[in-house]
């Protein structure tokens, strides 16, 4: 399979594109935790509740047509390699790939709607979407609750709303988060004093994959912290104005990165980065993040212009472990998944100049 053919195969709909303010904002997610009334959740239940569960959704598979086609996948029976692909992917969360036992999933072929099945909550329900579109994954994924709680029987409380495993979720049930680049306030020193600020307002900071991962390449992914007491909307409202600050910071470093006396040495970061990424033989997961990031920076600074700016979201995803594996169709051990990382990258910066995606 060529590099072409490899990267088709392995993108989803918000991986493939840029979206709006996609300089900055590299995708939105929203997420739904969801319960059945009168049944334990699942690191309570017994087998035949979480069978019973997993039936439910077996059975929603087929009232969910005007979404599309969506099918419904026992984790137990895919592969470890595919379902650690899931998680590079941002479809589950590593504890529903690890362990997969009466655990299932609901997928769109396109796979921006995923539907985890007795992870920590019996449903989580989460829409992907490429740039800044925080309305209007909101407007996709309360829809997509309305089929599901016109034909099932939620765990709800008049007084706190759903009810879910994790207290921190009690009330809308709600995550929202952007995945932000912010490598411009990294080199004028202005990220740390941002990212810390950014709790003040209720929201938390995160490293790429959530919740205990690490953050380099200056990804982050900013969520809201509560979901009692505030509506959806109010909280869809707040994300997107402290993200819009954000940006705006980060567009500000960025201009300032450009003016005459910084422009040399940013644009010499950039193309020392390309020129590493270019020709090295074995490369780390962290250091390929922080290269990748300092190229897209000169992209969107003007200086690179032999590349399109998706680069950095396509190979921040497959040269993780788990996509270089299935590209050799093999377990490999660390060393040989750097030298495949550097083979894949090189070869992708050499494929060509402002290649599309179609």
């Amino acid at each position: 399979m060529g590099l072409n053919e490899l990267i088709r195969s392995m993108f989803n709909s918000w991986m493939g594109h840029e979206g709006p303010e996609g300089d900055i904002v590299l995708g939105t997610r929203i997420r739904l935790a969801r319960n059945l009334r009168k049944l334990p959740f699942p690191r309570a239940a017994k087998k035949e509740h979480l069978q019973q569960v997993t039936s439910v959704a077996e059975e929603m598979a087929g009232h969910l047509q005007d979404f599309g086609t969506i099918s419904y996948l026992k984790m137990a029976e895919i592969p470890l390699l595919d379902r650690q692909l899931m998680v590079e992917k941002h479809l589950v969360s590593p504890n529903h790939a690890e362990n997969p036992t009466h655990k299932a999933l609901l997928l769109r072929d396109r796979e921006d709607i995923s539907i985890m099945v007795n992870e920590e909550d019996h449903f989580r329900l989460q829409v992907l979407f490429a740039g800044l579109q925080l309305n209007q994954a909101w407007q996709s994924i309360s829809a997509l609750d309305d089929c599901f709680e016109g034909q099932v029987d939620y765990a709800f409380d008049e007084q706190w709303g759903y009810l879910t495993a994790c207290p921190t979720n009690v009330g809308t049930g709600m995550r929202a988060s952007v995945m932000l680049h912010l490598p411009g306030l990294a080199l004028v020193g202005q990220l740390t004093q941002v990212l810390n600020h950014v709790s003040k307002f209720g929201l938390s900071v995160r490293g790429i994959y959530g919740e205990g991962s690490e953050s380099y390449g200056n990804v982050f992914q900013l969520s809201n912290q509560l979901t009692l007491g505030h509506a959806e909307e109010e909280t869809i409202e707040h994300l997107a104005k402290v993200t819009m600050q954000i940006i705006e910071g980060e567009r500000q470093a960025r201009d300032f990165l450009k003016q005459p006396d910084r422009r040399t040495s940013s644009e010499d970061k950039a193309y020392r980065a390309l020129g590493v990424l270019s020709h090295a033989r074995v490369m780390s997961t962290r250091e390929a993040m922080e290269l990748l990031s300092d190229v897209r920076l000169g992209i969107d600074l003007g200086f690179i212009n032999n590349l399109e700016a998706n680069v950095l979201k396509e190979l921040m995803v497959l040269t993780r472990a788990a996509h270089l594996q299935k590209v050799m169709g093999q377990n490999l051990p660390s060393e040989e998944r750097d030298r495949l990382r550097a083979d894949l990258i090189r070869e992708r910066l050499a494929f060509g100049t402002n290649r599309q995606l179609k």
